[in-house]
């Protein structure tokens, strides 16, 4: 697992890496290397596999920040990588990572499992503000092949405004403001078709949309979010609590930009798991929307004396031939099982307590051990 140090965003990532065939799910934005005119500690400079967004949105108005705050884009420092008993971590920290809190994030890797455990610590931080993962994947070369499924849906939208300039070289293919039951219809801005299915990527090239999906919690249960890549035969997968992220964004890139460094080349899903309303920023989060006012956390409080702890879980599983869109998944102590459409089920190894915050291993809880300071030369 690669971790940049701007940004902390996670890519390349190898699962099944002791295979002939490892597995590189996660999307790395075509302009790396390249000349460009995106600001340093821009999100969109360093674009690739998962990153912590503090707060989630874009954040101009705010704090004078870009899109998705300092953790997005700007420096973490080192702090400590350990391995023991088959267990392998690594600490970063980030001072000041929003007003003067301290952001901490430790990343467990377990042998035997292709997962990343993610837990941040959020210290020192006063107010009401929105937060998130933004995981973004390669889409597969066939159109269509990689399908995509999320906890029991409780509420869908589309973007509530313009979420593609047209002056500026962008599309955008969905309606305004649509609420929808279903991502397999959504409504478009076409009268030829009305809806549109947004659960299998890559579709609708030349667009760029955006559209959230809040999904009711099961007792006990992780909520999930699954993609299904049938070209090349993995299934991608998050898990989280759903107390704190509730809902998911969904941001379709199909080429739809054009503006440099876009330049119509990027195709990418966006696999968002937040507390948020869309990419609006903290205060706009805050006030009552399409979300909250169906009883949806769309912010979530800080207080200063309490650390605020983000446990999340990335993984992938091989699937069989003939797998299909996932239906259900079932967590279990250390398993998760998913059912396809079909009732085809594979299963993998996870401590998926670990998103309620349970123990990574006896006498430690995460989240809680300081990490201790060691100075590195700059690689």
């Amino acid at each position: 697992m690669a971790v940049t140090q701007s940004g902390a965003h996670i890519a390349p990532v190898s699962f099944y890496r002791n295979e002939p065939a490892p597995l590189e799910p996660y999307h790395i934005s075509p302009w790396q290397g390249e000349r460009h005119h995106l600001p340093e500690g821009a999100s969109e400079a360093i674009l690739r596999g998962d990153f912590l967004c503090l707060p989630f949105g874009k954040t101009e108005p705010y704090l004078g920040m870009h899109a998705h705050g300092r953790t997005a884009g700007e420096r973490w420092s080192f702090a400590r990588h350990e391995s023991w008993a088959g267990r392998h971590t690594l600490d970063i920290v980030m001072e000041n990572g929003l007003n003067s809190a301290q952001v901490t994030r430790r990343f467990f890797l377990r042998d035997g499992e292709n997962v990343i455990y993610d837990v941040t610590s959020i210290a020192g931080l006063d107010g009401d503000f929105t937060l998130g993962h933004h995981a973004v994947l390669r889409t597969p070369k066939r159109e269509k092949s990689l399908l995509v499924s999320t906890s029991r849906q409780l509420f869908g939208m589309t973007f509530p405004g313009r979420f593609a300039m047209p002056e500026q070289g962008e599309y955008q293919s969905l309606a305004i403001a649509a609420e929808f039951e279903s991502l397999h219809g959504v409504p478009s801005i076409f009268r030829d078709t009305p809806l549109v299915d947004c659960s299998a990527y890559p579709d609708r090239r030349g667009f760029s949309d955006m559209l959230q999906i809040a999904v009711k919690a099961e007792p006990g249960q992780p909520a999930w979010t699954a993609a299904v890549n049938t070209e090349e035969g993995f299934l991608w997968f998050s898990l989280r609590d759903p107390a704190l992220l509730p809902s998911t964004i969904i941001w379709i890139e199909n080429c739809g930009r054009h503006n440099p460094p876009w330049s119509g080349r990027n195709c990418s899903l966006g696999l968002e798991d937040v507390c948020s309303f869309f990419d609006r920023w903290s205060e706009a989060a805050g006030k009552p929307n399409a979300f909250s006012m169906r009883g949806i956390k769309t912010i979530q409080s800080f207080v200063p004396k309490t650390p605020f702890l983000l446990p999340y879980i990335q993984g992938l599983v091989r699937i069989p031939q003939g797998f299909g869109q996932v239906k259900d998944v079932h967590c279990d102590t250390g398993s998760v099982s998913f059912t396809d459409v079909n009732g085809m089920i594979v299963t993998t190894k996870v401590q998926t307590g670990f998103v309620f915050g349970e123990h990574m291993s006896a006498g430690e809880k995460i989240g809680h051990s300081a990490p201790r300071e060691r100075s590195i030369a700059a690689e």
